[in-house]
């Protein structure tokens, strides 16, 4: 469990570079970056650490002035995917790239590996698109991340063949995503019927088990009073025996 900033499988993206001057100048111009870990702040989006690769110099007259430079905290609206497209993506409001914010500095981050494979769809504003997933983070310790019925996992992901949005790193909770991979599984169309769980489960939740002592100490090692009863008749039936021999 990680406080505030995690590791993650790094990948590569651009960053828009208004982000890196205020939004004073830079609309338009892109920097490249390798994504190296996130950060998890309460009732913000996902932020970033990025290290900036300079390579948006490569076959220009430019100096490489950014490489290895370093930006903490870079917000998930301003990173684009760095699969080549024809046009640069169409910037996503905070609420469409990450509609629930983050709801703890406590969280941890990984891979599910057995949804990797096959692109996912998103939903993103409305309409559904194939998506590339990186990880996922998931956050405890809040009032709002402990409750079953209002805690939400974000899922990262890149936005592929999305129109004016291809290319945008996205972070979406379960009911905005669903798994692909047609060797495993026929993908679902529709809506499922479902409804999010406001009950919390725990051993000690039922009167009775709890007020019934037996049964909460019957583990491997409490005594059956029947058996143990015919054991230790037995044994005295045994000396007995050798007694009159």
């Amino acid at each position: 469990m990680s406080y505030l900033q995690s590791n993650i499988p790094y990948f590569k993206a651009w960053v828009r570079r208004e982000y890196t001057t205020n939004f004073q100048r830079g609309h338009g111009e892109f920097l490249h970056c390798m994504v190296v870990a996130v950060t998890s702040m309460p009732n913000r989006c996902l932020s970033f650490q990025v290290i900036f690769t300079g390579c948006e110099t490569d076959d220009t007259d430019e100096p490489n002035v950014n490489g290895g430079a370093m930006w903490a905290r870079m917000p998930i609206t301003a990173l684009v995917g760095d699969t080549p497209v024809d046009d640069w993506a169409k910037e996503l409001p905070p609420y469409i790239a990450q509609p629930w914010d983050c709801m703890s500095h406590d969280h941890s981050v990984y891979v599910l590996n057995r949804a990797t494979p096959a692109p996912w769809i998103a939903k993103v504003d409305g309409e559904f698109y194939p998506a590339k997933y990186y990880f996922t983070v998931d956050y405890t310790n809040s009032e709002i991340a402990d409750d079953p019925a209002q805690h939400k996992q974000s899922h990262v992901l890149e936005l592929m063949n999305a129109g004016e949005y291809t290319g945008n790193i996205v972070a979406l909770p379960n009911n905005r995503v669903r798994v692909t991979h047609p060797a495993w599984f026929e993908t679902g169309t529709g809506s499922p019927d479902f409804r999010p769980s406001q009950r919390i489960f725990h051993s000690k939740q039922e009167i009775e088990y709890v007020w019934n002592t037996d049964r909460v100490f019957n583990n491997l090692y409490a005594e059956d009073t029947d058996d143990s009863q015919s054991q230790s008749n037995n044994k005295k039936s045994n000396k007995r025996t050798k007694k009159s021999k």
